[in-house]
């Protein structure tokens, strides 16, 4: 079975559609990579396959192989030149050179590498989106991973039934499958919503990785303030009614979605400070569209709020595995 390759499974759900998992499930990717670790990105939501767009692979097909499909690679592994970091700015010092950074391979799976056109409407009912589910995760080859994070989509539908039954078939999988992280934004329309994901969690046995509070804020493109537009902190009370991880708050950061839509490197006015760490200053004449996402991801101010979230999330996966 081509699981069998893989060492933890990571679900990325949310009873609330629009609040960012694609997104979520990108950055916990690039994170993972940038910390050495070896990646796939599983995207079951059908109707919605975002996921080739927000990796700048919308392009590219999977390939036949004997015993199933090969996923479409990201980049592989590899080191990537030294950056500047911020550690110092803080305190007023000069930024610090910091080494070249080993990241592991990343390699993705969705059905827009499949559908001929990208815009074109996927109109299936239950069973086939079922089939679907299933064939995905039996048939695509997926090389030696550490973590495999499926992007799903919102509420429990057929496509979370098809997973959950086709993981917990065999003893291997229920070891494999690490838990969920779950993704929220602060309004209580969405808290709502998404409690009755975390419910699903636990009628199914899944574990909650962690509660992930999207766009808690807004990284000004012209000013260094980060201010909170739809509020704060839903997430993290919700966390604690469920007594599940609270991973923390990601604001909505404008030049990451430059990053992401023209591949441009982010910039940040001096001064900016987001979740504590001020960021490296970035003059405009050197922006530049060249090189790997993963390489210009590091200098996005998500960067190091992602790096926190995975550090924690495979200390906890795999303190759980040696116990």
């Amino acid at each position: 079975m081509p699981l069998e390759n893989i060492s933890h499974i990571v679900l990325v759900l949310s009873g609330k559609g629009g609040v960012g998992k694609s997104s979520i499930t990108t950055q916990l990717a690039l994170a993972l990579s940038l910390q050495g670790k070896s990646v796939g990105v599983l995207d079951i939501d059908l109707t919605g396959p975002s996921i080739p767009r927000f990796f700048g692979i919308e392009q590219s097909r999977v390939k036949q192989a004997p015993g199933g499909w090969i996923p479409v690679e990201v980049h592989a592994e590899q080191t990537l030149p030294a950056t500047q970091h911020a550690d110092g700015a803080a305190n007023g010092t000069a930024p610090q050179q910091s080494y070249g950074t080993r990241v592991g391979a990343l390699s993705c799976m969705s059905l827009g590498f499949i559908l001929p056109n990208r815009g074109d409407a996927v109109i299936w009912r239950g069973p086939k989106k079922t089939a679907m589910v299933r064939q995905f995760l039996t048939d695509v080859l997926w090389p030696e991973l550490d973590f495999l994070l499926v992007d799903t989509p919102p509420g429990t539908s057929d496509e979370h039934i098809s997973l959950l039954e086709t993981l917990l078939k065999t003893t291997a999988a229920t070891a494999q499958l690490a838990g969920a992280v779950v993704v929220t934004t602060p309004q209580a329309i969405a808290i709502s919503d998404v409690k009755k994901e975390l419910n699903f969690c636990t009628k199914t046995g899944v574990r909650v990785l962690g509660v992930v509070e999207n766009m808690a804020g807004f990284v000004c493109p012209n000013c260094s303030e980060c201010c909170n537009v739809f509020s704060k902190g839903g997430g993290e009370v919700m966390a604690k009614d469920f007594n599940v991880p609270f991973l923390g708050s990601v604001p909505i950061d404008p030049a990451f979605v430059m990053l992401v839509e023209e591949g441009v490197r982010p910039t940040y006015p001096k001064g900016t400070v987001v979740g504590g760490k001020a960021l490296v200053e970035r003059e405009e004449s050197v922006e530049s569209k060249d090189g790997l996402l993963v390489d210009k991801y590091r200098e996005c101010s998500l960067a190091p709020v992602f790096g926190e979230f995975v550090a924690r999330l495979a200390g906890d996966v795999e303190a759980r595995v040696a116990a």
